[in-house]
């Protein structure tokens, strides 16, 4: 029993510097998938759009700006909300930078945050957004909570 205790506490100690590399992989693709799910709305690309979601009755979507503010809940009623625009609205090439604030990860669930900011050729507002994102079935990270709101000026 004492060998095994302490084969198990050199493996432990081996294992101890991975750590750091696997929750910065993860950060990694925790924001390659938000990018994309971004991207793929403003490129007007459907697929790439709903291959960002974990595809759940509980998936939140929600926006508030100058404009307005509105919500969605739940995937079948998110992908229908936004049926109109994947079929009428033009490709939009804009740049799109995120400032990451914070992102953290636990087990198969993370939480991030960040302020996006859109260049193109509309007058668009400075948001501060959150992300949930889960691991699927098949272990990659996907969508399932937006909130996005404007950042006004003092």
């Amino acid at each position: 029993m004492k060998k095994f205790a302490i084969k198990l506490l050199i493996v432990s100690l081996l294992m101890l510097p991975s750590l750091p590399g696997t929750a910065q992989k993860d950060q990694d693709l925790i924001k390659a998938v938000i990018e994309k799910e971004t991207q793929s709305f403003f490129r007007v690309d459907r697929k790439g759009w709903e291959e960002s979601w974990l595809k759940t009755p509980y998936a939140y979507w929600s926006y508030s700006d100058s404009t307005g503010t509105s919500h969605v809940e739940g995937w079948d009623q998110l992908n229908k909300t936004f049926d109109d625009y994947f079929k009428t609205a033009k490709p939009n090439q804009a740049r799109i930078t995120n400032e990451w604030v914070e992102i953290r990860v636990y087990g198969n669930g993370a939480y991030a945050r960040f302020t996006q900011r859109v260049q193109d050729d509309i007058d668009r507002d400075e948001t501060s957004q959150v992300r949930v994102l889960e691991k699927g079935k098949d272990g990659k990270w996907k969508v399932v909570f937006v909130g996005a709101v404007a950042k006004y000026s003092k």
